[in-house]
């Protein structure tokens, strides 16, 4: 199963998340929850870091499939859109495949609902 976890700066705000694990919705290669999953995440990143000037920290290990990024400056209005916008569609993935495969912080729907 796939975890992810939000960061949030001192104020409350989305700064970042960790993604942990595999779906195992179907076998290595074939497993579109993990695609899915991946896609978000790393367009993610490589958004605050084309899109913005947001300093972050990262860590990755492909095999096994972990990634940590976070702002560690305070977080622009355009990353934090961005950072909403993954967790908006890592949401909709569990509510498609179910919690057997992945699971959202359960406290990001608030958090996305406080920001807009």
């Amino acid at each position: 199963m796939v975890k992810i976890s939000v960061y949030q700066d001192g104020g409350g705000r989305i700064s970042g998340f960790r993604c942990a694990g595999h779906a195992g919705y179907a076998n290595s290669g074939q497993d579109i929850v993990c695609a899915a999953v991946s896609a978000l995440t790393v367009t993610a990143v490589n958004s605050v870091e084309s899109l913005t000037q947001d300093k972050f920290s990262y860590e990755g290990d492909e095999e096994k499939g972990l990634m940590d990024f976070k702002v560690t400056a305070p977080v622009s209005d355009r990353a934090a859109l961005i950072l909403k916008s993954m967790f908006l569609g890592l949401m909709m993935i569990e509510e498609s495949y179910g919690p057997k495969f992945i699971q959202v912080d359960k406290g990001i729907a608030d958090l996305i609902r406080k920001e807009v």
